[in-house]
């Protein structure tokens, strides 16, 4: 008879534990508990305690044994720690934290994207059109999320919701669309695929913003031109412009007969030949209304435009800047282009503490009267303690303490007068360091885009550029590569047979 109690509680209790089983599959599979699944459980749990009530004494001699229990134990200890890695990872899920270890932050939002996506007042979605999910895309719409209840992301599959595409003007497998109501602006993928950080915010602010703001470039006077794709022109430079958001546009005093209404931000970039009297009134008549305007002035030249900077205490040094420090040859440049390390205390430089900018040919800019108050300024730029100046550039140049000027010297300023209310004036003594040839070294070209940014009052966008992966690769010369070969075919290999030999020996 007790033969027959432990074959039935064996039965009841292995029928229930299958039909538990059976009970949690079906639930996982359909995630909900239908009708099925409940009595599958219900009836398996019923079974499996009936099988124990049944073999109870069963059960009792068999854990009275001591190996039974040393196993029950061990079984307890597993089920504990078991228990404990499901609590530890639900409480990860309800608290998601992710920590970025690279140096450079490549995974971790800016803090401006932060703030732009944590301040906005309307929904916006970034919808990719592919079959499969990308791992890089989830990541970082996963940060944006976080940033901000506001921001939605998914994938979609153009073929399986073609109305979807069709509403959001996908044209092609990839397409990443930022969409705020009636508004969609569609991101461009890098040669390397994959969108951007900075692609994805600049986006975000073009469907959000009530406005988007248009820079002009000056032109008839031999300025750097944004069409011009060569060397000494400024094509990238109004790329990366249009790639945070803004209109670019020429604009010729004369023909417009002024600056333009439109026209949120003026850009002087170098000119050659001396403006009209006519013309500089109409600049400083821009100025005088809330105009913004970046005036960039290379040495040995004479725009004619010191009655438009008067006003705003700003000096053109006539001289050229040398850089005996020797840190331009870090960039194999020579004593005529001097590098700049040391920022003043303003939105523009705030985020350049620790990089390098460089100025090919540049000229002081300073203030005309020490003493004025009714100009508020700041010298972006300073050269080091070595720099000095020199009245021109010639093959052999020495500092001359009668005429010359010892280093720190500034290159940049920034102005603006509490009496013009929300006028702003940027002058830098050099044009080519946001040329085609220069923008893409060390940090200039984040230097032209937060003066921009500055000049439009657009703070927010300062800084949000694509992070960059430092190059950490190791240049050997060719003894340290044969001496790294020996080491690896025959020193260490040596060592572990000699080891094996020396241990065979000794327990022979």
């Amino acid at each position: 008879m007790k033969a027959d109690q432990h074959e039935i509680a064996r039965f009841m209790g292995s029928i229930g534990a299958a039909l538990l089983i059976a009970g949690y599959l079906r639930y996982s599979i359909q995630g909900e508990l239908l009708i099925t699944s409940k009595l599958l459980l219900v009836a398996g749990g019923v079974l499996l305690v009936g099988g124990a009530a049944v073999g109870y004494k069963g059960i009792l001699s068999f854990f009275s044994k001591r190996s039974s229990q040393l196993g029950t134990n061990t079984t307890i200890l597993s089920l504990a720690v078991l228990a404990i890695l499901i609590i530890l990872n639900f409480v990860g899920y309800q608290n998601h934290k992710r920590f970025d270890l690279t140096t450079e932050k490549l995974y971790t939002l800016s803090d401006q994207s932060k703030q732009i996506v944590a301040g906005l007042k309307q929904d916006v979605t970034v919808v990719r059109f592919a079959k499969t999910p990308d791992a890089r895309f989830t990541d970082l719409m996963a940060e944006y999320r976080n940033a901000g209840s506001h921001f939605k992301a998914e994938t979609v599959d153009p073929q399986e919701k073609p109305d979807v595409a069709r509403d959001y003007g996908a044209t092609k497998m990839g397409d990443v669309i930022v969409a705020s109501g009636p508004r969609k602006e569609t991101v461009e993928s890098s040669p390397e695929g994959g969108v951007s950080e900075q692609d994805i915010t600049a986006a975000i602010l073009k469907v959000t913003s009530e406005k988007q703001k248009t820079v002009c470039y000056v032109t008839g006077h031999g300025e750097k031109s944004p069409m011009d794709d060569q060397g000494t022109g400024y094509s990238q430079a109004d790329q990366g412009l249009k790639k945070e958001g803004y209109a670019t546009k020429s604009v010729n005093l004369v023909q417009e007969n002024g600056v333009p209404a439109d026209c949120d931000v003026l850009v002087i970039a170098g000119p050659t030949r001396a403006y009209f009297p006519a013309e500089t009134a109409m600049v400083q008549k821009y100025l005088d209304a809330d105009g913004k305007a970046l005036v960039e002035v290379d040495p040995e030249t004479d725009p004619k435009l010191d009655a438009a900077l008067q006003p705003w205490n700003i000096d053109l040094g006539k001289n050229v800047v040398i850089d005996a420090s020797g840190m331009g040859q870090l960039l194999g440049a020579g004593p005529g282009i001097p590098l700049v390390v040391d920022y003043g205390d303003s939105p523009i430089t705030k985020d350049l503490t620790r990089h390098m900018t460089f100025f090919p040919l540049a000229r002081t800019v300073g203030q005309a009267d020490k003493n004025k108050t009714d100009v508020l300024t700041t010298d972006l730029l300073k050269t080091s303690p070595r720099s000095f100046t020199t009245p021109k550039l010639e093959k052999e140049v020495k500092y001359d303490a009668k005429t010359d000027q010892m280093g720190p010297l500034t290159l940049g300023i920034s102005a603006t007068r509490p009496d013009k209310g929300k006028a702003r004036l940027v002058v830098i003594g050099d044009s080519d360091f946001a040329s085609n040839q220069a923008i893409g070294q060390a940090s200039n070209a984040d230097l032209f885009d937060n003066t921009i940014d500055w000049l439009a009052q657009d703070e927010n966008l300062i800084s949000i550029r694509p992070k960059t992966v430092t190059n950490r690769q190791v240049t050997l010369t060719e003894g340290q590569r044969a001496g790294l070969q020996w080491l690896d075919l025959i020193f260490l290999p040596g060592i572990v047979l000699i080891s094996g030999v020396a241990i065979w020996w000794k327990r022979r």
